[in-house]
């Protein structure tokens, strides 16, 4: 399974790029900016990447992120990522950022979207990476907040596929954002969000009705409601589920108790992701390995996560074609 798993092409819906921001590098940007943390060796970084909840990780994620000052800084970053998705065989990949944890420092965003973008043109060219950037409001910030980085970002339109919310769930609820993603979706954008990680199932209906999201970030707790359950079989909307995470942040206790497997029995197309792989310990194939083992997925789970995800990326009908046939080619090898 482990090589199966390998062997398969992915793609990734839901990563944040400064989740991806490995002790190693932070260190090395770190020291290059002359930028005090408050860790002395990479030891005490990874030492600290133990967490009781979402906000014991954010906060450890904006500190890290706090080093990021130059368009150098962003690149390095984002190539870092890709050549994490070349040996994890991810051929298609749909970035968040968060341009507020940068311009709330004094950051431009032209410094953060430059980066990213020349980083994905060399890793397209390098190793064949097809991406596409999600900008992300912070929820916790206001939706006067949101509204700036919508116009901050309307120059570069032309680089950003859609938008999403993302940072502290609980008191800040879908609705919060209605008017930014209304004008978002009118600038082209479409839209996701996370709801219903440590939020209520509420969360998850606030960002279908309201919200109108293509697709669903998290999501695991829509099994407590199913009427829900049933409105997003009917919807034909994605989850972008991310195992290692919940485990991470305590929304499950153990891998063994992961909804993943209820959700597909269920209908639901749910999707692997590895969130913030840096801060959550893997990256996709370690995401896979870990569901597949604990849950006793079947060869065939694994095929309908995989196609799942190519499925309701946000590629071309295209592009979506040519993933398919990747796939049943590895899928023939291994019959």
């Amino acid at each position: 399974m482990k090589d199966f798993i390998a062997a398969l092409p992915k793609a990734e819906l839901h990563l944040h790029i400064e989740g991806s921001f490995e002790p190693e590098l932070m260190f090395e940007i770190a020291q290059r900016n002359q930028i005090e943390i408050p860790y002395k060796t990479i030891d005490e970084v990874k030492k600290a990447y133990q967490f009781s909840c979402l906000q014991d990780f954010l906060d450890i994620y904006y500190a890290g992120a706090g080093v990021l000052i130059h368009e150098k800084d962003f690149y390095d970053l984002a190539m870092a990522y890709y050549q994490k998705c070349y040996e994890n065989n991810v051929i298609h990949t749909e970035i968040m950022f968060d341009p507020q944890t940068h311009t709330e420092r004094g950051i431009a965003f032209e410094t953060v979207i430059n980066g990213l973008q020349k980083a994905r043109l060399d890793a397209k060219e390098k190793w064949g990476i097809n991406s596409l950037f999600i900008m992300s409001y912070l929820r916790h910030l206001s939706e006067e907040s949101a509204f700036e980085t919508l116009k901050q970002s309307l120059p570069y339109k032309d680089l950003i596929t859609s938008v999403g919310l993302d940072s502290s769930e609980m008191g800040n609820p879908p609705t919060k954002f209605k008017n930014v993603f209304e004008a978002s979706v009118k600038e082209g954008y479409i839209p996701v969000t996370h709801a219903g990680e440590e939020g209520p199932a509420e969360y998850i209906w606030e960002a279908i009705d309201i919200l109108k999201v293509a697709r669903i970030d998290h999501g695991n707790r829509c099994l407590e409601d199913e009427d829900l359950v049933n409105e997003i079989v009917k919807r034909d909307l994605a989850l972008t589920v991310c195992p290692l995470s919940n485990i991470e942040l305590k929304n499950t206790d153990v891998m063994t108790n992961h909804p993943l497997k209820k959700l597909l029995d269920k209908g639901i197309k749910a999707t692997v992701n590895s969130d913030d792989p840096a801060y959550f310990g893997g990256y996709m194939n370690a995401n896979f390995e870990a569901v597949q083992e604990a849950l006793n997925l079947s060869k065939e789970d694994i095929i309908a996560l995989v196609k799942n995800s190519f499925n309701y990326s946000f590629a071309t009908d295209e592009q979506k074609k040519t993933y398919l046939e990747k796939v049943d080619e590895v899928v023939g090898d291994y019959e």
